[in-house]
């Protein structure tokens, strides 16, 4: 249900406005005048302002002012009986969405509305993913492995080093390719990822050398690899233990020779790729087991950082959890709820066997079932 503030120096008008939008499902807020109203509005997060020019203490358009000051993204509406086409393009022009002059037509009111709380939806959404594309890739902690990981990447970055990722599941293996990517000279190019576990064996080299049309069943059109489309840049191998014979194959050639072919062609394609491949298992053991190249280990392995799990860095843990709390609470578009340095020692003394992806699963359940302030006992209900 959305809220709305209604700012009138008339009774009559807030009672009418009030009971008409309450019957449209909203939910409403009062204020007799443009003060009261700045007062609510700072306390509360609206989704919508009716404004009234005229009004004792602070009139409409000064509301406007100090409204745009305190969160110009909730859009305001001036409604007024004594306006005239000068106050509406001033109002326009001081941040207010559209002005209805009074008394109000109750459809196009109502469309106004609308249409104020689709763009305001649009602007939220928007630049919750502009903080997401946005957000610089860090590797959170100062405990001693991830001191090293981060000594290693900065004099790994910049070379074309091919560089092998290992950890469980969860500890941050990407975050760590990302890193390597954003401290390269290749970051101006693109980063392509691939999850070899994702995607089925019979698919797996025309997703990564693309194919010509034709060239089986489903190949109604040519397709660009992702070798091709990481062209200049850095393409990091998700799960590579995963990847099938025929296809470590084709990767060890194009590691060695820089060049590949697209599935179904003959003609050989140069390219220019930095490899960051990275793995849950231990791909010895898995080369013991005839399941990977022994060659093409050693091709990938030019550099191995191993990402410790959780467990093996609870001391960072406290900065973990703050980070987390500003992002999701970013996202969320709320303030960044505090957390008790109880609820930390609890959270520390936890199994991890999610790591970091677990923790960060946590932190959001807390953020939403939590209270004000989340405590010890909150982590102790909701962390199974």
């Amino acid at each position: 249900m959305s809220d709305i503030l209604i700012i009138d120096d008339e009774k009559a008008i807030r009672k009418t406005l009030g009971e008409i939008l309450s019957f449209e499902g909203y939910k409403i807020d009062e204020a007799a005048d443009g003060e009261e109203g700045l007062k609510k509005f700072r306390e509360k997060n609206y989704d919508l302002v009716l404004c009234d020019i005229k009004m004792p203490k602070l009139d409409g358009i000064e509301f406007l002012q100090k409204a745009g000051e305190i969160n110009p993204d909730i859009p305001i509406i001036i409604i007024s009986g004594h306006g005239n086409i000068e106050t509406a393009v001033e109002a326009v022009k001081k941040g207010a969405f559209d002005y209805i002059s009074k008394p109000p037509d109750l459809n196009r009111m109502l469309i106004t509305i609308r249409n104020a709380m689709d763009k305001s939806s649009l602007v939220t959404e928007t630049k919750v993913l502009k903080r997401k594309v946005s957000r610089v890739q860090q590797m959170i902690g100062e405990s001693e492995p991830i001191r090293k990981i981060k000594e290693t990447i900065e004099k790994v970055a910049p070379t074309d080093a091919r560089v092998l990722i290992t950890g469980d599941n969860g500890v941050g293996k990407e975050l760590v390719a990302r890193w390597i990517h954003e401290k390269s000279n290749r970051a101006t190019g693109p980063i392509v990822e691939v999850n070899c576990a994702a995607i089925p064996t019979e698919l797996i080299e025309s997703e990564l050398f693309g194919h010509e049309k034709g060239s089986f069943t489903s190949a109604i059109k040519q397709r660009i690899g992702k070798f091709e489309s990481a062209n200049g840049g850095t393409l990091f191998l998700d799960e590579i233990g995963d990847m099938s014979a025929g296809a470590q194959a084709k990767v060890l050639r194009a590691l060695q020779e820089g060049k590949i072919t697209r599935v179904g062609a003959d003609k050989d394609i140069n390219v220019d790729v930095r490899v960051v491949a990275a793995t849950n298992k231990d791909l010895l053991q898995e080369v013991e087991q005839k399941n990977f190249r022994l060659d093409l280990y050693h091709r990938l392995g030019v550099i191995i950082i191993h990402v410790p799990s959780l467990n093996e860095r609870r001391d960072d843990i406290p900065l973990l959890v703050d980070q987390f709390l500003k992002d999701i609470c970013s996202d969320y578009n709320v303030s960044v709820k505090p957390i008790d340095a109880d609820a930390i020692k609890v959270l520390q003394g936890y199994n991890w066997t999610g790591n970091i992806r677990e923790l960060r699963n946590v932190v959001e359940r807390l953020v939403i079932l939590s209270g004000k302030t989340i405590t010890a006992e909150d982590v102790k209900a909701y962390v199974k």
